[in-house]
């Protein structure tokens, strides 16, 4: 079973998106390990955005991410990852396909509503940030066996 970090950013809190987008994963399957609202501070957007450090846009992602509450979620399942990254769609909501989070609901680059991590790798990097391990919950899901 493979585990992702999701964030619902400052913007998707703001417009009330979140149950929306839970819906969707919820709708998809995953599983959801850990969730709480976090004010993010500038220590943890840095070290969340670190690979991002020096680039132009890194200063705007900061103010953005810490301008206001941010949902932290980990979701689980089969390929969570990369089913998670084709659900949110392209990082241009603009350029982003409908039906996809972003595509649906997003025309801004920068506040996009909602990151996801890219790799498994990242995965656990991300989400040993933003969670304690007791505050992820395992348990089974009655359908289990019917979604793989």
């Amino acid at each position: 079973m493979q585990r992702t970090l999701v964030l619902l950013k400052p913007d998707a809190v703001q417009r009330r998106l979140v149950g929306e987008i839970i819906r969707r994963f919820e709708q998809k399957g995953l599983r959801l390990a850990g969730l709480k609202m976090v004010q993010a501070s500038r220590d943890l957007a840095e070290q969340h955005y670190a690979v991002h450090r020096g680039k132009p846009f890194y200063e705007s992602l900061l103010t953005f991410l810490t301008s206001g509450p941010t949902i932290a979620m980990v979701w689980e399942g089969r390929e969570a990852v990369s089913v998670t990254r084709l659900l949110m769609g392209l990082t241009d909501g603009a350029r982003s396909a409908p039906g996809t989070i972003r595509g649906d609901f997003g025309l801004s680059v920068q506040n996009n509503l909602i990151h996801g991590s890219d790799s498994p790798e990242s995965a656990d990097a991300e989400i040993a940030l933003w969670f304690r391990p007791d505050e992820l919950v395992n348990y089974t899901c009655a359908d289990a066996a019917w979604i793989g």
